[in-house]
């Protein structure tokens, strides 16, 4: 779910996210809630290679968080490193995002 997330462009990643979830990235544009994703979000998906490492998941009932380490490809594009965190709520049987933290490794 996290590498399509990175891969598949901004309609995934908005079908696999809550209607009101935080995300966080390198400033610009910073802290992001609800709507404002969608309109910052198109820059920052669709690469087309993602190497995600040092995977880890921790659940508990209905919440997993998953962290990892990232290096992230596209055309014209700087080779992307960052360590991220995702926070998952099962709802329902489906599992949506319902926060995503980017830090940049320089």
């Amino acid at each position: 779910m996290e590498e399509r997330f990175w891969t598949s462009g901004a309609d995934n990643a908005r079908a696999t996210t809550a209607t009101n979830a935080v995300m966080v990235f390198p400033y610009p544009p910073g802290i992001l809630q609800g709507d404002q994703i969608w309109t910052n979000l198109p820059e920052r998906t669709g690469w087309q290679t993602v190497v995600i490492a040092e995977r880890r998941v921790m659940r508990c009932h209905d919440i997993a968080i998953l962290t990892y380490r990232v290096s992230a490809e596209k055309k014209d594009v700087p080779i992307y490193k960052a360590l991220c965190a995702s926070t998952y709520l099962n709802d329902d049987d489906r599992w949506l995002r319902i926060s995503h933290q980017q830090t940049a490794v320089t």
